[in-house]
């Protein structure tokens, strides 16, 4: 057999091969809804000289995936209403609780790789604090708008399912008063690690 017919061959083959890979991914449809247990990691900074944190946790996540291409896709990430403790060290230890929901909508690209697939992601956080406990005279902004970053690996189970890892860097602030003065900035910009399964359908 001559060089142009294995040429040929060759190139039939690989057609073949990515046509069967498309219909594939096709065959699994465009949505994926992933369940993750996740470790909230807060960095916890202010500029209030108060020394503020709220102490981490592990919390419940769901999100939904949809695939506008086999590469790019847009994911709303959401929780329920997490309470956490607010600390100042300055003033000796827990100052009161509050209540944070923030949910994320981010960008993916998800690239091609045999056995496993890694995505990254951008896009935008919003956090709204509510059952807002803190000393008299202390209030926070409710509402905080930031930037949310991603990388994460779906690992085929089986034919519709997936173990997935992913790592989220959220930011999320929210400016503290003393009265009506703005006393400064609180930046909770928390890590989120979770592992959970995901489904595509």
């Amino acid at each position: 057999m001559n060089n142009n017919k294995l040429l040929k061959l060759a190139l039939v083959a690989a057609c073949a091969l990515a046509s069967g890979a498309t219909m594939a991914q096709e065959s699994e449809g465009p949505w994926l809804v992933r369940a993750r247990a996740v470790n909230l990691d807060s960095a916890n900074k202010d500029t209030t000289g108060l020394g503020l944190s709220v102490n981490d946790k592990a919390i419940p996540e769901v999100d939904v995936t949809y695939f506008f291409t086999r590469n790019i896709a847009a994911e709303l990430v959401l929780t329920v209403p997490q309470k956490h403790d607010v600390r100042a060290s300055t003033l000796g230890g827990k100052i009161g609780t509050l209540k944070h929901l923030p949910p994320s909508l981010l960008l993916q690209y998800h690239f091609d790789a045999p056995g496993f697939k890694p995505y990254v992601g951008a896009g935008l956080n919003y956090t709204r604090f509510s059952s807002v406990h803190l000393p008299a005279g202390v209030g926070i902004d409710k509402n905080s708008w930031g930037a949310a970053l991603q990388v994460g690996v779906d690992i085929p189970l089986s034919k519709n399912l997936y173990l997935n890892v992913d790592l989220k860097k959220v930011y999320i602030q929210a400016d503290v008063f003393a009265g009506s003065a703005k006393a400064g900035t609180f930046k909770v910009d928390p890590v989120l690690f979770g592992i959970g399964l995901g489904y595509r359908f």
